[in-house]
């Protein structure tokens, strides 16, 4: 089995721990920070783990919500086998290479 690591995020449960409780509540401040994400983009970061996110926006929720990434993300492992995906095939087989020289007699 294969370690896979994945994550919490706990965006949600620090806005609720400032008085935010709406979505929209992020989009001024971040605003303030030179960070200008639409009203689905911040829903979307909310409501659901972000697989990429700029190191910017990461900062300014950092900023707005006084808190450190480690507040933001918890790292766990997941003792789930890593799946493969569609189309990915298993490695083939290690067949050992024979070297055949000419008979010199």
């Amino acid at each position: 089995m294969t370690k896979k690591m994945g994550f919490d995020w706990h965006l949600r449960l620090r806005m609720a721990e400032r008085g935010m409780f709406q979505t929209s509540d992020l989009v001024s401040p971040l605003a303030e920070r030179g960070i200008s994400l639409s009203r689905e983009q911040v829903y979307r970061l909310v409501t659901s783990p972000p697989q990429r996110m700029s190191m910017d926006v990461f900062a300014a929720l950092c900023d707005i919500l006084d808190c450190q990434p480690n507040d933001l993300i918890e790292i766990k492992q997941t003792n789930e086998p890593v799946r493969k995906t569609v189309g990915e095939r298993a490695a083939p087989p290690v067949r050992r290479s024979t070297i055949r020289r000419p008979d010199l007699t």
